[in-house]
C-alpha cells in the first residue's frame, strides 16, 4: 500500500479553522478510493500561499527527505502555493524525493500543470489589478477615495439613484477634525510628536482606529505622504497612486515603492479641507528645519532604512505585564515596554537586557513548560476528549449499519414483489427513495475512520532534549536562523511582570508545535498524530498549571 500524506492550507484570518477539516476529509476519502495509506497531514492556518517559509510545508519537505511517503494529495494546486517560481521548485525537490503530488483539482501533477497553471494564475491575476486599478482611477479623477479612509473623516454609506451603494464619498468628522489642527498647531509651534502624542494619550483622546496616538502616526514620512502631519487630503487635494505595493518573495509582505511624481493623480477636493493654508505651510517650514540639524542629516546619511533588521529569539514576542503591550529596543542591547518609552500611557519604565530575557525563556521552555506531569495530564485529558468524540462516531455507524441492514431487506421485498408482477402507484418513487438512502449510507460508511492518536511514551523527555541541542546550535551562525525559527515557532507570547520583589516572566507555549518537535524526534512512518487531531486552540501557560520562572536583574 503506497504511503500519503495529506497538505491543507487558509489564507486569512477571516476563514474559519473548518476549512483545513474539510480539505482533509475530501483528500481523506481521495486516498481511501485510491487505497492509499494516509500517514499524517501537513496544515498552515491563516498564512498566505505566497511564500514558502510556512511551518507545515516546512515539515512535509522535511518528512519527504527522510523518505516517509510517496504521494501529496492536496484540494488544488494553489494550496501548496500560489506562485509560479515556489510551485516549480517544490515540484522539482518533490520529484528528487520521489514523491508524487496529486490534487483534487487538477489529478496527478506534470510539468504541464506547473508551467501552464502557474503561467495562467500570474495572468489572470495582472490583467485583474489592471482592471481594478483603472477603475480607481477613474473614481479619484472625480474627486471621491480610491480606497481605504484617513483620520478626520466618515464614510458615506447611500444608494444611488440606481438602488446601488454609492462608494468612494467622505464628509469631514467634526471631532477628529479639531484633533487635527490642534496637532498642526502644537507642531508648528515646536511642539514634537513624541510630546504631543503622549498629551493626546493623557486627555483620553483615542488615536486613528481607536488605538493609542504614537509620534509614528503623527510624524509619518514626509516624502510618502503618510502620517497626520504629510496628508495632502487636510488642504484640499487627494492625492492617489504615489506609492505602490509589491510582495517580498522570502517573506510574502507587502513592501511600499514611491512612484515618480509625475505618476501621482491630484485632485482638488476643496469639501475635504480641514487645515488652512497658512497653518499647513507653517507646519511644512518646521519640518524642513528639522530635516536640516546636523544629527537628522547624520542619520539619514548611514541609510538605516535599508539594513534588515535583526531577528533575535525574541523578537515580536514580548508583552508587558503591565499594559499589555509590546517591547521594543532601548538602546544596543536592552529592551523596554513600547507604550512606557514612547507613548508615557505605562507606569512600567523599567528596560532589561535582551541576553537575560532570552536566558530565562530558554530554561523556561526547556526546563519547565513541558514537565512530565503536566504533560501526561495533557494526553489523558486529550485522549479522553478523542476517545469521547470517536465514541460518538462509533455509535453513529452502527445505527447507520443497522438501518443499512434494514433497507436492503426492504428493497429485496421490493424487488421480489416487482418480480411477482406488483404495480401499484407510487412504487417507483419510493423504490428510488431507498435507493437514494441506500446509497448515501453506503458513501458515508466508505469513509476511513479516524487512525489512532498515538504520543511518544517519553515525549517530555524528547522534547527537552530537542530544545537543549537547538539551544546550543544558536551558537552557530551555519544554522542558527533554522534553529531561531523553530525555538521561535514553540513561544505564544512572553509576558514580563516587574514588581518591587522581581521580575517574573509568563510563557505561552504553543502546544502543537512542541508536541510536533518531540515527536519528529522519535516518530516513525505511521505513529504520528494527524495536525486535524491536535486541538490547535489548546495552550499550555508557564504560570497557569506551571510554576513560572522568577529572576532579579
Amino acid at each position: 500500500m503506497r504511503r500519503a500524506v495529506i497538505y491543507a492550507r487558509f489564507s486569512t484570518q477571516m476563514q474559519r479553522d473548518a476549512s483545513i477539516e474539510d480539505q482533509v476529509r475530501l483528500c481523506q476519502e481521495r486516498a481511501h478510493r485510491e487505497g492509499w495509506q494516509v500517514t499524517q497531514v501537513f496544515s498552515d492556518m491563516a498564512l498566505s500561499g505566497a511564500t514558502m517559509l510556512r511551518p507545515g510545508l516546512q515539515g512535509l519537505l522535511e518528512h519527504a527527505g527522510r523518505g516517509a511517503f510517496e504521494i501529496v494529495i492536496a484540494e488544488a494546486l494553489d494550496r501548496l502555493s500560489r506562485d509560479q517560481a515556489d510551485v516549480a521548485t517544490l515540484y522539482k525537490r518533490l520529484s528528487f524525493h520521489g514523491v508524487q503530488i496529486v490534487t483534487l483539482a487538477e489529478g496527478e501533477i506534470s510539468e504541464l500543470h506547473v508551467g501552464l497553471k502557474g503561467t495562467m494564475n500570474q495572468l489572470f491575476l495582472k490583467d485583474l489589478a489592471a482592471k481594478t486599478r483603472r477603475g480607481l482611477r477613474g473614481r479619484v479623477e472625480a474627486g471621491a477615495s480610491g480606497g481605504g479612509n484617513s483620520y478626520g473623516y466618515d464614510v458615506v454609506r447611500r444608494l444611488g439613484p440606481d438602488g446601488q451603494p454609492v462608494t468612494g464619498e467622505r464628509t469631514i468628522n467634526a471631532a477628529e477634525a479639531a484633533i487635527i489642527r490642534r496637532i498642526f498647531t502644537e507642531f508648528a509651534t515646536g511642539q514634537s510628536p513624541k510630546a504631543i502624542a503622549r498629551r493626546l494619550n493623557a486627555d483620553r483622546i483615542p488615536g486613528p482606529r481607536g488605538a493609542a496616538w504614537r509620534d509614528t502616526a503623527i510624524r509619518g514620512h514626509r516624502q510618502r505622504g503618510t502620517g497626520i502631519l504629510n496628508n495632502e487630503l487636510y488642504i484640499g487635494k487627494l492625492i492617489w497612486n504615489r506609492l505602490r505595493y509589491v510582495k517580498d518573495p522570502e517573506t510574502g509582505k507587502r513592501v511600499s515603492r514611491l512612484n515618480p511624481k509625475g505618476e501621482w493623480i491630484t485632485t482638488e477636493v476643496p469639501d475635504l479641507r480641514i487645515v488652512e493654508d497658512a497653518l499647513w505651510a507653517e507646519a511644512k517650514r518646521r519640518q524642513g528645519e528639522i530635516e536640516a540639524e546636523p544629527r537628522v542629516q547624520a542619520i539619514k546619511a548611514t541609510r538605516f532604512w535599508e539594513q534588515k533588521r535583526k531577528t533575535h529569539l525574541l523578537t515580536g514576542l514580548l508583552r508587558c505585564g503591565c499594559c499589555g503591550g509590546g517591547f521594543a529596543a532601548v538602546g544596543k542591547d536592552y529592551l523596554a515596554c513600547s507604550a512606557a518609552r514612547k507613548l508615557g500611557s505605562c507606569a512600567q519604565k523599567r528596560s532589561f537586557r535582551r541576553l537575560d530575557l532570552e536566558a530565562a525563556v530558554l530554561d523556561l521552555l526547556s526546563a519547565r513548560l513541558m514537565q512530565p506531569e503536566a504533560v501526561a495530564a495533557f494526553v489523558a485529558a486529550y485522549g479522553t476528549q478523542v476517545n469521547a468524540g470517536r465514541a460518538e462516531e462509533s455509535a453513529k455507524r452502527a445505527r447507520l449499519e443497522g438501518e443499512l441492514v434494514q433497507l436492503s431487506k426492504r428493497l429485496d421485498g421490493l424487488y421480489d414483489a416487482i418480480a411477482d408482477g406488483l404495480r401499484t402507484t407510487g412504487l417507483k418513487g419510493k423504490l428510488e427513495d431507498l435507493e437514494a438512502r441506500k446509497l448515501a449510507i453506503e458513501a458515508e460508511l466508505a469513509a476511513p475512520l479516524p487512525s489512532p492518536v498515538r504520543l511518544h511514551p517519553g515525549l517530555s523527555e524528547v522534547y527537552r532534549r530537542k530544545v537543549t541541542e537547538l539551544a546550543a546550535t544558536l551558537a552557530d551562525p551555519a544554522i542558527r536562523s533554522q534553529a531561531l525559527e523553530v525555538i521561535r515557532g514553540l513561544i505564544r507570547s512572553v509576558t514580563v511582570h516587574a514588581t518591587a520583589a522581581g521580575v517574573t516572566l509568563e510563557l505561552e507555549g504553543a502546544l502543537a508545535a512542541m508536541l510536533e518537535l518531540a515527536r519528529n524526534a522519535e516518530s516513525k512512518p505511521g505513529e504520528e498524530l494527524a495536525e486535524a487531531d491536535v486541538a490547535r486552540s489548546v495552550e499550555v501557560v508557564a504560570g497557569v498549571g506551571f510554576e513560572p520562572t522568577t529572576f532579579r536583574l
